[in-house]
């Protein structure tokens, strides 16, 4: 399970073909049968084949780390305002003024249920198990974004391709600065509550 030869056709299968087929019709269940699959394989290799263990990093440099993130987190929300009042106003906050139970039980439920199991697949695993494939360092972040970027193509929309693209792309390098599953998580549940905050949260499958 450790030569190159697996990993490029484990990493083909998971990040790929999986993806892919999530957009093809079939079943439901079928469908969450091979994520389950695929994610407990992924736990399975983290713990039994490359020996990592949950727990937070020691010496983490949170005062950094939450400069650089609120500095990218004021751009990104001034871009999606303006995106928003322009294309779609009706939308505008509507859920944080309108339904602000709804929008705490949400964002509680995705940072835990969904960007933490994502980034422990996207980030932890992937830059943990492939790196060694990679001879930049640039590569392997710009291929993780279009990985990334490849799990949301059943939304079918080239927006949230675009955003993920993006997202992939800063989640990536913030992990390959941190190495911490920790800090990319808190990013990534800040980024992605915002675009549910200002109006964005449909195209992403959040409940309005």
């Amino acid at each position: 399970m450790q030569s190159s030869l697996f990993k490029y056709i484990e990493f083909f299968i998971l990040f790929i073909a999986v993806p892919v087929s999530f957009v093809l019709t079939y079943p439901f269940w079928l469908k969450m049968t091979v994520g389950a699959v695929g994610f407990l394989y992924i736990i399975y290799v983290l713990l039994q084949i490359e020996k990592m263990k949950f727990k937070i990093a020691q010496g983490l440099h949170w005062k950094a780390f939450w400069k650089q993130t609120l500095l990218k987190f004021l751009l990104i929300s001034i871009l999606t305002t303006i995106y928003v009042w322009l294309f779609d106003s009706e939308n505008l906050y509507t859920i944080v003024l309108n339904k602000p139970l709804l929008w705490i039980v949400i964002v509680f439920v995705y940072s835990i249920f969904s960007v933490y199991p994502q980034e422990l697949m996207y980030r932890t695993f992937y830059f943990q198990r492939y790196e060694s494939l990679f001879p930049f360092k640039t590569l392997l972040i710009f291929v993780n974004a279009m990985v990334f970027c490849l799990a949301h193509l059943f939304f079918r929309n080239a927006l949230v391709l675009v955003l993920t693209f993006l997202g992939g792309l800063l989640f990536g390098l913030t992990y390959c600065k941190t190495k911490s599953t920790l800090l990319v998580t808190i990013e990534h549940a800040i980024y992605g509550s915002w675009l549910f905050t200002v109006g964005m949260g449909s195209m992403l499958g959040f409940p309005s």
